[in-house]
């Protein structure tokens, strides 16, 4: 069973960037874009692990720090010629507040 978790607020997070929440599951990384939508997207790049939330974000994409991957902030899936994705995760804005789905139950500590 799946759970919204309310996880922070729009505000939290400047435009352009990423606040990482812990989860039972893994890190998640929290976008925000220029034009204030947010995503999530586990925080592991597919290619080796870097860390997304330290990358660039542009449009709706961010660069991974370590190697320069390319990923869709939607998708999770890596940008061709690049292959590889990692999980997205359910994300909605409610008058300001960030909202996860997660499993049930599960205690998120903010990053």
């Amino acid at each position: 069973m799946l759970d919204w978790i309310k996880v922070g607020t729009l505000s939290d997070i400047p435009r352009l960037g990423a606040r990482t929440v812990e989860t039972a599951q893994g890190q998640v990384a929290v976008f925000r874009t220029s034009g204030d939508e947010v995503f999530a997207i586990f925080n592991r790049c597919p290619h080796k692990g870097g860390p997304l939330s330290e990358g660039i974000v542009s449009g709706k994409v961010v660069v991974c720090p370590l190697h320069s991957w390319t990923i869709d902030l939607a998708t999770g899936e890596a940008t061709a010629p690049d292959e590889g994705c990692t999980r997205p995760v359910p994300v909605k804005l409610v008058e300001g507040e960030i909202w996860l789905e997660l499993k049930a139950g599960l205690k998120v500590a903010h990053g």
